[in-house]
């Protein structure tokens, strides 16, 4: 098995882009109406927080198939998150260049998770 060049989850680039995402998210959803506190924010927050989160327990495991096993859900997060800010512009909760900004941060963790998976998909034996 080829040693990893990064040590620590908190090395990858993706991890660092989503933790950025997941902040600026937690934000946005302050501003919420008090009846979705416990729909489309919390929905929101879980799924923004799943992206990293699975980055992270991946790059902890042995095998390149387990890594590659939670990246492949953490995209699946990502795609989550991106379809819950299409819920919150329909719900006027955000204008389009808040709108636009975000789909821009989700597309660069999109390239750079995909190159991720990329990467390890070439390391399984």
């Amino acid at each position: 098995m080829k040693e990893s060049t990064h040590n620590c989850f908190t090395e990858l680039e993706v991890w660092k882009k989503t933790r950025v995402l997941k902040i600026v998210l937690i934000q946005l959803t302050k501003r919420f109406p008090a009846h979705e506190k416990f729909k489309l924010t919390d929905q929101i927050i879980k799924s923004s927080r799943s992206i990293g989160a699975c980055v992270a327990e991946g790059h902890g495991r042995f095998s390149f198939k387990d890594q590659l096993h939670f990246c492949i859900m953490a995209r699946g997060s990502l795609s989550e998150t991106l379809n819950h800010l299409f819920d919150c512009m329909d719900c006027n909760y955000l204008n389009e260049i808040e709108f636009n900004s975000l789909v821009n941060k989700i597309r660069e963790i999109e390239k750079l998770l995909n190159g991720y998976i990329s990467y390890l998909r070439k390391n399984i034996v």
